[in-house]
């Protein structure tokens, strides 16, 4: 067993992770490969009306097919602790990937943080010209004074709605 780091299933492809199963249990695509041999020599044989090289191709599928399970099963106690090393390795990489996915939205609100509070900021300004604009047009100079948003015919005017109906209706 090696030291190297196991390969994340993100960080290969299709034929990557197939090349590296084959190196990892060769025996298993031996089993197949024979299984298969086993099949088509019985088909070859069944053709030919061959009885005899039938019965010991089907017999060979099955001894073929025993050694692919037994490869497996083998193979399966074998490389367990390999797989839990990348089951820990892919692990480990999922959550640096949640960190730094977490990290950047944050920057990500920090950074329209900074902007809303800019541009609240221009809009006090802004607001501060406007108004220091119209208080020197008007006399006033004191710093606490803001102009209405509300238009004179915005202005809400204490009484029944009929009679604010009644005004708006003679305007």
């Amino acid at each position: 067993m090696s030291n190297a780091p196991l390969p994340s299933s993100f960080d290969e492809n299709r034929w990557q992770k197939f090349s590296r199963r084959l190196k990892e249990e060769p025996l298993i695509p031996l089993g197949c490969a024979l299984t298969c041999w086993a099949l088509l020599g019985a088909t070859k044989s069944i053709r030919r009306g061959d009885h005899e090289t039938t019965n010991r191709m089907f017999r060979a599928r099955i001894y073929a097919q025993g050694f692919t399970l037994l490869c497996l099963v083998a193979g399966s106690y074998y490389y367990a602790e390999d797989r839990d090393k990348r089951k820990m390795f892919d692990g480990v990489k999922a959550e640096q990937r949640a960190k730094e996915k977490n990290e950047k939205w944050i920057r990500e609100l920090e950074a329209r943080d900074r902007e809303d509070r800019e541009e609240r900021e221009l809009r006090i300004r802004r607001l501060e010209k406007r108004t220091k604009g119209t208080d020197e047009e008007k006399g006033d100079t004191s710093l606490g004074s803001v102009r209405s948003v509300l238009e004179r015919s915005e202005v809400r005017r204490k009484g029944p709605v009929l009679t604010a109906v009644m005004e708006l209706m003679k305007r």
